[in-house]
């Protein structure tokens, strides 16, 4: 019997997917029952609604959840009828499956909880940053105001979440290319529906993102377990339905790796700029993104770096030639982005979106999460939650050292994968040493780490394909 692990990450996939969506449901959405029926009652019959009222679920995210699963039996039966003769139509049509699995738990929860929010109002059913702050954020661009330099105290944000913990009020934490992106966007939707849901931009992307992802990882098996742990991410899901920003940094990364794809004969300069570009404005939206920087640029010169980390200082032009010609688009794109808002008013920039996220000052952000600051809580190092405490410190001691060895293994192996593999690894011991470790932010680095395992491999410095280093990750 072959061994079909994509059924396996897939069944364990939708299983979390709608255990936890079900859990969210009851702990956060309490309106979901009277809310759901306003929205349906015109056109679904009363008695049908009546015998589908469940405490877990509202009857339109059951329906939902029950199609998702039997889509997953029909998935089920596909493989195990496939035809070896002609396996092409069976991977076809798993693919059509999971994206309709996809479709059903991700995207129609998400428009679900859209409208809804639509008839309730704009402090439910979304995320306080990601959707309402960063939608209050368009409405200061649009006003010619900063939103670095307002307070957010007399917008929807003042109702959201609990009053003890709104120091977001006076900050907005995150880059301008969300919301400069989002604003035409916002604009088209307005003159056509009358009103705008930011999750409508991040659904966009997100499918762009499935698209590559596809592309991305080009072995059957593979390509179907990267599809469904980035579409179905037990995290990540939730992120995309209540609207926090992740994927949104996380599309324009998969955009940029899709430009500097696998499978090149040869490096193509003009696919590294475009590459280099997207993952540029992947940078001007969350500082999450700035971690993958030292390893995007060893990989762009891959093809010419060599086999030590350090090469020999007679190269040291050569490569520097190298890496401007293939990635000046970086700098130049984060900058031209980031830039204004900074020169405006640098002071406001860097309180809001590095003196709030380090606790610093009276309304800075809180210890908060799932890493090592419950230590500090827990061991009475800080009297309560907002209180400053050098994180920055372990950060260092821990990540300087360990992106030196990390560097040293991508020379060993300068893939794609590899280099994924390596901001994860960097990526997880910092945030668990950090302030915070949001569970958005795990989810994150699920997606890449799903990329990295599944990713074709392609031209190493040796100018041969080199799908026999994805086992060295």
């Amino acid at each position: 019997m072959k061994k079909p692990f994509d059924v396996l990450i897939l069944f364990a996939l939708v299983i979390a997917r709608v255990r936890i969506d079900t859990l969210a449901d009851v702990a956060a959405l309490p309106q979901r029952h009277e809310d759901a029926r306003r929205l349906v009652e015109s056109w679904w019959p009363a008695w049908s609604l009546n015998l589908l009222a469940h405490p877990e679920s509202d009857p339109v995210s059951m329906m939902l959840i029950v199609t998702a699963f039997g889509l997953l039996a029909l998935y089920l039966v596909a493989d195990i009828l496939s035809n070896e003769q002609r396996p092409q139509n069976t991977h076809r049509l798993k693919l059509i499956l999971l994206y309709g699995i996809i479709a059903l738990l991700v995207f129609g929860k998400t428009i679900l909880l859209i409208n809804l929010r639509h008839i309730q109002g704009p402090v439910s059913y979304s995320h306080d940053g990601g959707v309402i702050q960063t939608e209050v954020t368009i409405d200061y661009f649009l006003q010619g105001l900063n939103p670095y330099a307002e307070d957010y105290v007399d917008t929807p944000m003042a109702e959201w979440g609990f009053s003890e913990y709104r120091t977001a009020l006076y900050h907005y934490p995150y880059l301008p290319w969300t919301f400069v992106f989002s604003t035409p966007f916002y604009l088209l939707s307005r003159a056509l529906i009358g009103w705008f849901d930011q999750r409508m931009v991040y659904l966009l992307l997100f499918a762009l993102t499935l698209i590559l992802v596809q592309k991305l990882a080009r072995h059957p098996q593979e390509q179907l377990i990267a599809i469904a742990v980035v579409g179905l991410n037990p995290i990540a899901g939730v992120s995309m339905i209540f609207g926090e920003n992740d994927p949104f940094v996380f599309a324009w990364i998969v955009l940029g790796l899709w430009l500097v794809q696998p499978g090149r004969t040869k490096p193509d300069t003009r696919c590294y700029l475009l590459g280099s570009a997207a993952f540029g404005l992947a940078c001007a939206s969350k500082p999450t993104a700035w971690f993958l920087a030292p390893f995007w640029l060893l990989y762009l010169l891959r093809d010419q770096w060599g086999d030590s980390l350090i090469p020999p200082v007679a190269t040291w032009r050569a490569h520097l030639s190298a890496v401007l010609r293939r990635a000046w688009t970086l700098p130049v794109v984060s900058l031209l982005t980031i830039g204004p808002w900074f020169v405006w008013n640098p002071d406001a920039m860097y309180d809001d979106v590095w003196r709030w996220s380090s606790g610093q000052g009276s309304t800075g952000y809180q210890i908060w999460g799932w890493g090592a600051s419950n230590y500090v809580l827990g061991l009475g190092w800080v009297a309560d939650r907002f209180e400053y405490w050098p994180f920055i410190i372990p950060g260092f001691i821990i990540t300087v050292p360990l992106l030196w060895f990390l560097l040293r293994q991508q020379v060993r192996s300068n893939t794609m994968s590899m280099m994924l593999y390596a901001y994860v690894v960097l990526l997880l011991p910092f945030f668990y040493v950090s302030r915070f470790l949001q569970p958005n932010y795990l989810g994150y680095m699920l997606g890449f780490l799903a990329l990295a395992m599944t990713v074709d491999e392609e031209f190493n410095s040796s100018g041969r394909d080199d799908n026999e280093n994805k086992n060295k990750i």
